[in-house]
């Protein structure tokens, strides 16, 4: 996935909103490393969209999740310039979380703070690579 972006890509997510090359690049290398039962399925919609589903197990929880995304592609040179993925976060919360995104994964704050630890899990990642 890594060798198809752009030196000047950008990624947006629910979880990661607002990623520049490096970051996205680091990101795939930090869920892939981490994945376990990982699996990925997708069909591609147009020339600029892809529906997918990635099942796999949160580290975090054990918790088995399917994720539904669709992604929108902007290209340049060839390359992913742009990628905007979007997910039913509530629903990626109930999975992921269990009890506590059920109740709360709705909820700003709890988005914001899967976010917030997803932003210091993906440094601490970036730190230690070379």
């Amino acid at each position: 996935m890594i060798a198809c972006y752009h030196p000047d890509s950008a990624f947006s997510d629910p979880v990661f909103p607002k990623l520049d090359h490096a970051e996205t690049c680091a990101m795939w290398r930090m869920l892939v490393g981490r994945a376990q039962d990982f699996s990925l399925t997708f069909e591609v919609i147009g020339e600029d969209r892809v529906d997918w589903v990635a099942r796999y197990t949160f580290s975090k929880t054990g918790r088995s999740v399917v994720n539904r995304v669709r992604s929108q592609f902007g290209f340049q040179d060839g390359l992913i310039f742009a990628q905007r993925d979007g997910f039913d976060f509530w629903a990626w919360t109930r999975q992921a979380l269990g009890f506590k995104g059920a109740f709360l994964g709705w909820t700003r704050l709890m988005q914001n703070t899967v976010r917030k630890q997803a932003r210091m899990g993906l440094e601490a990642f970036m730190a230690k690579q070379p």
